[in-house]
């Protein structure tokens, strides 16, 4: 039960890998802070965990909302008093539009979500935990942010970017006591969806590798190395991109 006392933040928590994360680190003692903007399926999850005995707390919230980001920072602090662990998890995907067919709309929502949401988090978390000599940050990549072939124009430049996020946070505040790692998923048995209609080109660029491609993996496994990540056992990990993918990535 490494993380009694620890409080653990994690967004996109009302269902998915999120909420496997959060699952994960209660059943290691931890107390949370979890935040979505479903807040109905939030509070189902916050419901279930209190009812095991896990100290939580949930808040509805858009992450790409400067406003909603720090407030999720704020409650862990309130409520708990210190922030050790922050899993940049909430995400959306584009629908594999290549850059020629990318709306604004859609690339504004994906670079909300998926790059400015975890700095949002981080830049509020960093002074929080530099105050009990340091802590994690997990960002929730993928092998999106390896290469090209495997999403959209607008997912994959936010992967990559979150991936640059992670290792300038780690050389910076390494020395003051906080890790940033990163995990890159392949396929997650999640229940994601694209979120519409798929592009035509993008699909018929990137579907056909799929069937070619490894198994998914399981929530649960991902989780596990979100865990791990933030634990002692780990403690020499820093500014690593862990491609805990199945092999998708292995390749090339």
């Amino acid at each position: 039960m490494e993380f009694t006392d620890k409080v653990v933040l994690v967004t996109g928590a009302a269902t998915g890998i999120g909420k496997g994360i959060a699952e994960a680190f209660a059943a290691e003692g931890a107390s949370l802070v979890l935040g979505d903007i479903a807040g109905e399926k939030l509070m189902t999850t916050v419901n279930e965990l209190k009812a095991k005995g896990v100290k939580v707390v949930g808040l509805k919230g858009d992450i790409s909302n400067v406003n909603d980001a720090n407030a999720l920072i704020d409650l862990a602090s309130k409520t708990f008093g210190r922030l050790d662990v922050v899993v940049n998890n909430a995400g959306v995907v584009d629908r594999f539009l290549p850059v020629g067919e990318m709306t604004d709309e859609v690339w504004n929502l994906t670079i909300g979500v998926n790059l400015n949401g975890p700095m949002y988090t981080s830049r509020r978390a960093i002074p929080e935990m530099l105050q009990h000599g340091g802590g994690v940050i997990i960002n929730i990549a993928s092998v999106a942010g390896l290469g090209g072939a495997f999403a959209g124009a607008a997912y994959t430049a936010t992967k990559h970017g979150l991936i640059g996020l992670t290792k300038n946070t780690a050389w910076m505040y390494g020395a003051q006591g906080i890790r940033c790692v990163a995990i890159a998923p392949g396929g997650v048995n999640s229940g994601i969806t694209l979120g519409g209609e798929p592009s035509a080109l993008g699909n018929s660029r990137l579907g056909p590798q799929f069937g070619t491609l490894p198994r998914v993996a399981e929530v649960k496994e991902i989780a596990n190395v979100a865990v791990f990540l933030a634990s002692g056992k780990a403690s020499a990990i820093n500014g690593a991109v862990i491609a805990a993918d199945a092999g998708w990535s292995a390749g090339g």
